[in-house]
């Protein structure tokens, strides 16, 4: 039973290697090495979307256009220029600087003051961005029955003047962008920011200017390109992509390949929910208050661009009427409060996957801890400390059955050699033995495997949490959000680990005993690319375990002994 338990758990890690390095292969543009994927069919149409030209080509510098007769104004808006053109505005917040193109008024860039980028901490990170390298925007606009024309994200609009830093003591900002008359139809787009916040105020007022009624359709969309995130680790994967949320399906993601092969199954109408770009700590969203009725389309729009996107039938517009729909446009970090309180269901961006029952009282704990040390490095070792103690009996049963297994050890090693010619008489004796003594070969592993989930949780709040990002814990130790960068804690996790597998019973098999010391030095090298928190959860677990081991080994009058392999 011990040798079909290790073969077993053997199997188990030599498969999971094999899915790392199809991974690891996937991750560096090539062809997947075990599990080939069939060829990629042309590009999908979703649900019915504004154009397929929904994107510009990126450009950075905007040439000047002159839309005709100029733009009039809308009463009681402003008063914007006569001639629009095409321009970037930058606008600053406490937390944002954003940068909108006069063109469709859509962001286009957004850096975050308050988190730093991984490769120039001198810099803010930029998520949304339409650059030479990279495309990531949101964009809204109105579209018509019957093809009609209206002002969309690839109309000129002018911008109204007014302030565009939001200054000390001021706890609010607006920018309005006017469109010209478009098919009877002039549209203005206020946003509204709020000093230390990351959602946006977003007012679509549309003004029926024409002679004859008008039905629009108002979009929101999110578009970006189907590249990795820079900087993102090739020993871990987190999802990149488009999300939608209903009350009817609940949170659903979309990878970009799904996109390519029409393989799509979303809600495509709701009354509720949200449309969202996914990526590691960070997301952008549109939301809509329930009760407004919305189809929902994730598609393919341009080479390696994708949308995710929802569209609202408004009403008819008489001629003169006017009707307004407010949206909210959220751009920033996965903080699990902040996005509890914006939205039902918009936390679940920070994707915790299917242990996600277990992953957010671990987060509530954690995050209570880190209240009162104030420092995530030591909130992580009090929270695995916790965990050990609640779980306290379950290991002590798990150690004191490898405790008896290494007891026994000697007289089934002595077994084996005396039986090495006759291995069905063999098996009886071991399992004589194990009777006689009193032992269940699969007594130290079923504890273990309770915990398991709880631990492979715990690995993905601590892999999720933006809140690691920059965080400091001590010395050398600056952000917990990335690799060692002296690889001390990866060395300190090798050598407990090493120490751990030398306190436990040696295998009867040499080649067994052999293979056990390579697993954790294998397992250890992914370690040395992994985010220093991750490291420090694992060192901290592993030296409570020893602790607890040796304990218990010594209480059973089983002293602790070292049991190094023989490589002959």
């Amino acid at each position: 039973m011990n040798d079909i338990r290790r073969t077993i758990l053997w199997v188990i890690f030599g498969f999971s290697m094999v899915l790392l390095w199809d991974q690891w292969q996937i991750h560096n543009g090539h062809k997947p090495t075990f599990f080939p994927q069939p060829a990629t069919p042309p590009a999908a149409q979703g649900s019915p979307a504004v154009k397929s030209d929904a994107v510009p080509a990126p450009a950075v510098v905007a040439a000047a256009v002159t839309p005709g007769a100029g733009v009039s104004a809308v009463p009681g808006l402003g008063q914007p220029s006569a001639t629009a053109q095409k321009q970037r505005i930058e606008v600053k917040t406490d937390v944002l600087q954003l940068s909108f193109d006069s063109e469709g008024g859509s962001l286009v860039q957004s850096v975050f003051k308050q988190y730093a980028d991984l490769n120039d901490t001198r810099k803010g990170f930029v998520l949304l961005d339409e650059s030479a390298g990279r495309v990531y925007v949101a964009q809204s606009g109105l579209i018509g029955a019957a093809g009609a024309s209206l002002p969309t994200h690839k109309t000129l609009m002018t911008v109204v003047p007014g302030e565009r830093e939001l200054k000390d003591g001021q706890n609010q900002l607006e920018l309005q962008f006017q469109s010209p008359e478009v098919g009877g139809l002039k549209l203005v787009k206020t946003y509204v920011f709020k000093r230390g916040s990351y959602d946006i105020a977003v007012r679509h007022e549309m003004v029926n200017v024409g002679n004859t009624p008008v039905t629009p359709q108002l979009y929101l969309q999110l578009v970006r390109d189907g590249n990795k995130p820079e900087g993102e680790s090739a020993f871990y994967s987190t999802f990149t992509g488009p999300a939608i949320y209903t009350e009817a399906k609940k949170y659903q993601k979309v990878e970009f390949t799904d996109i390519e092969k029409n393989k799509i199954e979303i809600d495509k109408q709701s009354t509720n929910g949200y449309i969202a770009m996914v990526q590691h700590y960070f997301a952008s969203a549109w939301l809509l208050a329930d009760g407004i009725q919305r189809d929902l389309f994730v598609r393919k729009v341009d080479n390696n661009l994708y949308a995710v996107g929802m569209i609202a039938p408004l009403q008819a517009l008489a001629p003169g009427a006017s009707q307004v729909l407010e949206a909210k446009l959220f751009v920033g970090p996965q903080e699990e409060k902040t996005l509890e309180a914006l939205a039902p269901g918009l936390e679940l961006v920070k994707d915790y996957g299917w242990l996600t029952i277990l992953a957010k009282p671990l987060y509530w704990l954690l995050d209570k801890l880190h209240g009162v040390l104030q420092n995530w490095g030591w909130a992580i070792v009090a929270l695995v400390l916790l965990l050990k103690i609640a779980f306290y009996w379950l290991n002590a049963k798990a150690y004191a059955s490898m405790a008896k297994m290494k007891a026994i050890n000697p007289k089934i090693m002595e077994m084996r050699e005396r039986l090495k010619d006759k291995p069905q008489e063999m098996q009886v004796a071991m399992m004589k033995i194990y009777r006689e003594e009193k032992v269940n070969p699969m007594g130290g592993c079923f504890p273990i495997m309770v915990q398991i989930p709880v631990f492979i949780a715990l690995y993905w709040v601590l892999l999720s949490s933006v809140e690691m990002r920059n965080a400091p814990w001590v010395g050398w130790i600056r952000d917990l959000s990335a690799p060692d960068p002296y690889f001390i804690l990866p060395v300190v996790m090798t050598l407990t680990t090493l120490l751990q597998t030398a306190l436990n019973p040696m295998p009867p098999d040499p080649m067994q005993a052999k293979l056990m010391w390579f697993m954790p030095l294998i397992f250890s090298v992914m370690f040395f690319f992994f985010p220093a928190g991750l490291v420090l959860y694992w060192i901290t677990n592993n030296i409570l375990s020893i602790a607890q081991q040796w304990v218990i080994n010594t209480r059973m009058g089983v002293p602790p002994q070292f049991n190094m392999p023989k490589f002959k």
